[in-house]
């Protein structure tokens, strides 16, 4: 008998329907972010980074252009299983006509490409207005800057990217989730700080403004506890985007690195979603601060897991990931904590999750605690291996594909 099969007939004596976890799990959308492929550069210029964002690292093979990202994406897409989608920057946005590309005049025309690739696969865009590595945000502050002309250009920014996401939704028939990260805030302590949070208050008020179907896109805010740069006061703070978001029905976008390093977004999710009808993650992973390493199935990334599948969350919270690391192989990256993520999400449907509600609304935490932990040794190695053949991905071969793919394509770069 195989492996999987003994497996299986372990998880179905505790009352999982292995059938139905797999299924569950494989249509859960998590959408991978393009930037993993070239550092965060885009394709504007070679200004390099900013506004509290830093890529360590020189492996070679680096992405140079919009064709060779798009062909490591195809490369990651085809490694990890269940469904995916791409989440894009505005930096990604490619020159029409060889014009110079202005980010408060960028219109769908920049993103031609990326819906073509889109359509070839059959897979959704998710979108970002980038509000950094720009002379404009050279101080630091751009939506909250109190210069009005500043405020100005990253308002038009704002607006014009919430019609290309709808653009992207339309085509698509998925709606796009375009999630709004500014980096303005102070190194050292300020004397005033609702000032510049009522600016950016202001600011985003004006953007939401223009029109857009929420058919087609949906906005969401990201809050950050600091940034280089940022480190006294941060003026997109949580409290300043949780307030924000309930009053204006926004979704917030909670960052696994965006707090502080004893803070867990998995502890956050059941709060958020009793007062808000959907929730973004950016699934990333700190050390010590907002580092951005690779995810990897961790604790942590098993319990957000938990919180969506437990709850019946799969719908309204919205998955994407937010990593970068050059000092490795940049595919082999984006893969391992793609990889990661669904292993977390397939782990959590495969929970004997009644076992452990009975015992806990029965009051008897022995037994919780005792089977939380008897659950850790289940047999789970050869569900991930049934998984990827029911996927039609690779299982523990994979790497030996991003191997190839490194001596015929990157190591020619």
């Amino acid at each position: 008998m195989s492996m999987f099969s003994e497996a299986e007939k372990i998880y179905r004596a505790l009352g999982v329907d292995v059938d139905a976890a797999f299924r569950r799990a494989a249509e859960i959308p998590v959408s991978i972010h393009c930037w993993q492929g070239d550092d965060v550069n885009g394709f504007e210029n070679d200004n390099g980074l900013d506004g509290g964002i830093a890529v360590t690292g020189n492996y070679p093979g680096r992405a140079r252009n919009a064709a060779e990202l798009r062909n490591d994406i195809d490369k990651v897409m085809s490694l990890v299983p269940g469904t995916k989608r791409l989440n894009i920057h505005a930096i990604y946005a490619e020159a029409v006509n060889g014009s110079k590309i202005e980010r408060n005049a960028l219109t769908v025309d920049n993103f031609k490409n990326w819906m073509d690739w889109s359509k070839a696969n059959n897979v959704a865009l998710d979108f970002n207005p980038t509000f950094f590595a720009h002379p404009m945000a050279g101080d630091g502050f751009t939506l909250s800057n109190a210069d009005a002309a500043v405020r100005k250009y990253w308002i038009e920014h704002g607006i014009a990217c919430r019609k290309i996401a709808a653009e992207f939704g339309k085509a698509q028939g998925s709606t796009c989730i375009t999630n709004f990260w500014a980096p303005d805030g102070f190194k050292d302590t300020p004397v005033d700080r609702e000032a510049p949070r009522r600016r950016l208050m202001e600011s985003l008020d004006e953007i939401f403004a223009v029109p857009v179907d929420e058919k087609y896109n949906k906005d969401a805010v990201e809050c950050k506890l600091f940034g280089i740069g940022a480190e006294s006061c941060t003026i997109g703070s949580h409290e300043f985007y949780m307030g924000y978001c309930m009053k204006n029905n926004k979704l917030v976008c909670l960052d696994a690195g965006h707090f502080h390093p004893t803070e867990v977004i998995s502890d956050k999710i059941s709060s958020v979603m009793l007062f808000a009808d959907e929730l973004l993650l950016h699934v990333s992973r700190g050390v010590r601060w907002d580092s951005d390493h690779v995810v990897t199935l961790n604790d942590e990334l098993y319990a957000i897991a938990q919180e969506i599948i437990r709850n019946n969350y799969d719908k309204r919270v919205h998955i994407g990931l937010d990593y970068f690391d050059a000092s490795i192989n940049r595919i082999a990256a984006w893969s391992i904590g793609a990889r990661a993520m669904q292993k977390a999400l397939l782990a959590a449907a495969l929970e004997p999750t009644q076992l452990l509600r009975e015992a806990e609304e029965s009051g008897d935490y022995s037994s919780r605690l005792a089977l939380l932990e008897d659950f850790k040794n289940l047999p789970f190695a050869p569900m991930w291996e049934a998984y990827c053949e029911y996927c039609r991905v690779p299982g523990a071969g994979w790497l030996k594909q991003v191997k190839e793919y490194e001596n015929t394509v990157l190591s020619k770069r």
